[in-house]
């Protein structure tokens, strides 16, 4: 049977149709593997930010960057956007890379990659951008400082984003006792951060160093510090230091007035029983020293030194006691053993002293002397015969 041709045509076009719709089935699965990659950015103020777009599987379909307004930023190794910041690092079928540099907070946003599909593919990648904090200032206060005065250190840096952190440190050790605040810049997008320190003034913070120092991620490892020396001004503290614990007659005696202030204090002032040294022949000052020689039962009484300077006066006192000197007689007799020796005495009287100018009675010592004299020649007397007779 011999068919018609329109009827062949009506098959033919069948034909054709069914395949069509086969091949859009085909290309319509491989298109679900077809999808853009990012990942979010973040960069430093300043610095330099790299975005990429990456299709495991594309089928020669184009990718595009697009900035947070939507404007084309690249399509394919094509610029768009006329920004010398922006460069094309990378094209390819399987990927767009692009970078720009010196980003500052206005490019902070939702960037957007497009994989041209049917129907467009997108891969959204936010941009973080940090502000940079400012050196810290530490102000507050004038230097020097008086003793006792309350002292309010305050610390502070602007320009940061997100908020930075602010730590404060006394010669090394990190202190904990502190307020912080922050406030929006006039820019709307940076923070001013600021801690304040109390306290007040002590001698013993005389010289220290005080630090504020910034935290924060966009500074890595290396943060921003500021440092003040406080100078504190105090009246003396003083000291009465003797040459030796237990004065006796005859012995010399210096006391030294060991003080200490800021500003340094003047040439110190003596005094006994609060009124003048009694006796400058023996009683000298040179400095801060008090000399006495020859000590004497009159030298007894309280000695006090006087420093002063521009904030205050201070003093210090020491009582003197003379002590009398002690002696001890320690006699030697050498009585020989040889029969054929000729004997000696002798008898030494020893003075123990602590001092050269001392003259000692001492109660008995001559009539023991002397008995011990006669009690010598008697034996002399007595063992003569022997020897004598030993030697006829």
């Amino acid at each position: 049977m011999i068919r018609k041709p329109s009827v062949l045509l009506c098959v033919y076009g069948l034909a054709l149709l069914l395949l069509q719709v086969a091949a859009t089935k085909n290309k319509v699965k491989g298109n679900q593997g077809q999808f853009p990659i990012t990942q979010n950015v973040t960069a430093i103020e300043g610095g330099t930010a790299n975005l990429t777009c990456r299709v495991d599987q594309n089928d020669n379909n184009s990718l595009q960057w697009s900035n947070p307004a939507q404007q084309t930023l690249y399509f394919d190794d094509k610029k768009a956007l006329r920004d010398n910041r922006i460069e094309l690092s990378r094209a390819s079928w399987h990927e767009l890379s692009i970078s720009i540099s010196d980003v500052s907070l206005s490019d902070e946003g939702q960037y957007t990659c497009s994989l041209f599909t049917m129907p467009v593919k997108t891969s959204k990648a936010f941009l973080t951008v940090l502000g940079v904090p400012q050196k810290p200032q530490i102000t507050g206060f004038s230097s020097p400082i008086t003793e006792g005065t309350v002292v309010k250190l305050l610390c502070s840096s602007s320009g940061s984003k997100p908020p930075a952190d602010l730590r404060w440190f006394k010669n090394g050790q990190e202190i904990k006792d502190v307020t912080y605040a922050k406030e929006d810049d006039p820019n709307g997008k940076t923070f001013t951060v600021s801690s304040t320190l109390n306290f007040r003034g002590d001698r013993r913070d005389d010289g220290a160093v005080f630090s504020c120092r910034v935290d924060h991620e966009s500074l890595n490892s290396t943060p921003q510090i500021a440092t003040q020396v406080l100078e504190i001004l105090y009246t003396p503290s003083v000291k009465i230091l003797p040459s030796i614990p237990v004065p006796k007659e005859g012995q010399s005696l210096t006391l030294t007035c060991e003080s200490k202030g800021k500003p340094l204090p003047k040439p110190v002032l003596w005094t006994k029983d609060g009124g003048e040294l009694p006796d400058p022949e023996r009683m000298t000052v040179n400095g801060k020293e008090l000399t006495i020689n020859i000590l004497n039962k009159t030298d007894n009484g309280t000695y006090r030194c006087e420093a002063t300077n521009k904030i205050g006066q201070s003093s210090a006192e020491y009582v003197l006691t003379v002590h009398d000197i002690s002696n001890t007689l320690f006699p030697t007799t050498t009585i020989p053993s040889f029969t054929s020796a000729t004997v000696t005495s002798s008898a030494t009287i020893t003075t123990f002293t602590t001092t050269s100018a001392a003259t000692i009675n001492a109660p008995g010592c001559a009539e023991g002397i002397w008995l011990l004299k006669d009690e010598l020649l008697f034996l002399a007397r007595s063992i003569r015969p022997l020897l004598q007779g030993d030697s006829m």
